[in-house]
């Protein structure tokens, strides 16, 4: 068990939101998570992935289609 497990708050601190964002992942299931007794976590790698799929890469814009005249 090399891997970190977080709790709902630290995840929320790491994502810079309330608390209750990461709550709403786990009950809507879009994020991985541990449940241990009554306790809830979330693999480190789990918000990396997260993160990671709802990341939005900038578009690239070509110049040559500005310079034609109408």
């Amino acid at each position: 068990m090399a891997e970190r497990h977080l709790s709902v708050d630290q995840v929320a601190e790491l994502l810079g939101t309330t608390a209750r964002f990461p709550r709403r992942l786990i009950e809507e299931r879009r994020i991985r998570y541990v449940k241990v007794g009554r306790h809830v976590r979330i693999p480190e790698s789990a918000v990396e992935e997260f993160i990671a799929s709802r990341t939005v890469e900038p578009l690239k814009r070509t110049r040559a289609r500005y310079r034609r005249a109408a």
